[in-house]
């Protein structure tokens, strides 16, 4: 019985650590998928559904980041993504698999872009998410569908 309850501790013992923060604080990729989440749900309203799961992680100004995506043709998509920080701004755009760059409607705010379209073809996207002011933040791209 010992054991077990020594190696439970020792098992969340880095979680407890973990969460011994300031009050206040919140995780940087929390905040940038809350915000791209807000955003999202905006475009729930008019019967999209958002997509499970995000992709996330650090992104540099000048320096793309790249999501492959399947897209159906006749389905419509919004594509939501945010970043942390004041003074920081995103773009995304998307392409075909040919590169050739797909024309939608756009949204943007100050820490928040989306992008949305109804794919002609079925088959694979690309999605470029660029910061274009700010320095080196967090980030966070959701996808809603319709």
């Amino acid at each position: 019985m010992r054991f077990v309850i020594l190696a439970i501790f020792i098992t969340c013992a880095p979680l407890l650590r973990a969460q011994q923060s300031a009050p206040n604080e919140e995780v940087p990729s929390v905040t940038a998928r809350s915000q791209a989440l807000e955003l999202a749900g905006a475009f729930a309203n008019d019967g999209f559904k958002i997509r499970d799961g995000f992709w996330g992680g650090a992104i540099e100004a000048k320096k793309p980041q790249f999501l492959q995506v399947n897209l159906f043709a006749g389905n419509a998509y919004w594509f939501s993504a945010s970043v942390v920080g004041i003074g920081r701004k995103l773009s995304l755009s998307i392409a075909t698999d040919a590169g050739q760059p797909v024309q939608g409607d756009t949204f943007q705010s100050e820490q928040s872009v989306a992008f949305g379209f109804v794919p002609q073809v079925s088959g694979r996207y690309f999605v470029r998410l660029e910061l274009t002011t700010g320095e080196k933040s967090d980030f966070a791209l959701v996808y809603s569908y319709k």
